[in-house]
């Protein structure tokens, strides 16, 4: 599986490991991701999506089920 968030397309970012001496190397910054089972009442189902943190805020604010509209219309699940 990849590292992107299902709901809000989230993924790694390149950045650069700087050392004291301004040294600097290639580095990922991964996205917060987590598995979580959802229940998704208008279906009467559990749904398991992998989410980011922020994704989690949205769906304790706006519910599942617009986060999944939202996501459809950005095409992204």
């Amino acid at each position: 599986m990849s590292k992107v968030c299902q709901l809000t397309g989230k993924q790694a970012q390149n950045g650069n490991n700087v050392s004291h001496s301004k040294r600097r190397t290639k580095r990922l910054f991964n996205v917060n991701l987590k598995t979580k089972k959802f229940y998704w009442p208008e279906q009467g189902c559990w749904i398991e999506l992998k989410v980011s943190a922020k994704a989690l805020r949205t769906i304790n604010k706006k519910g599942i089920d617009a986060a999944l509209v939202e996501a459809a219309q950005k095409g992204l699940f």
